[in-house]
């Protein structure tokens, strides 16, 4: 996964805080060029960050996805880290050990608490 800075951030972030939007909305809120904000949605999108939605397949709405979510919240170790994408992946949900309410707990940033009620 490659993201480009801060664009890609931004992007994420005016879905976040505006809710599902389309290109144009989405560069004014940025303040980047809707050509480039109509390059990077279909890269967020083949990553997962987004969801393209809508009436129509052509309508250019789209949402951010949880996954999208999870790397606003470790963006700041973007730089820091190999492997970005594994880090903002979080617990599998193959992981029979792993409760749906623990793997939003990540996708929220909230620190792992062991618990005694096992």
């Amino acid at each position: 996964m490659k993201l480009r800075q801060p664009t890609d951030f931004l992007i994420l972030e005016a879905l976040e805080d505006k809710g599902r939007n389309v290109a144009t909305n989405l560069a004014a809120h940025t303040g980047k060029s809707r050509k480039n904000i109509n390059t990077r949605l279909p890269v967020l999108e083949d990553y997962g960050l987004v969801e393209k939605i809508g009436p129509a397949e052509r309508s250019g709405l789209y949402e951010i996805t949880s996954l999208g979510k999870a790397a606003l919240v470790y963006r700041d170790q973007y730089d820091e880290v190999d492997d970005f994408e594994s880090l903002i992946e979080g617990p599998r949900a193959t992981d029979a050990n792993e409760s749906p309410e623990a793997q939003m707990s990540f996708v929220r940033g909230e620190e792992d608490e062991e618990s005694d009620d096992e």
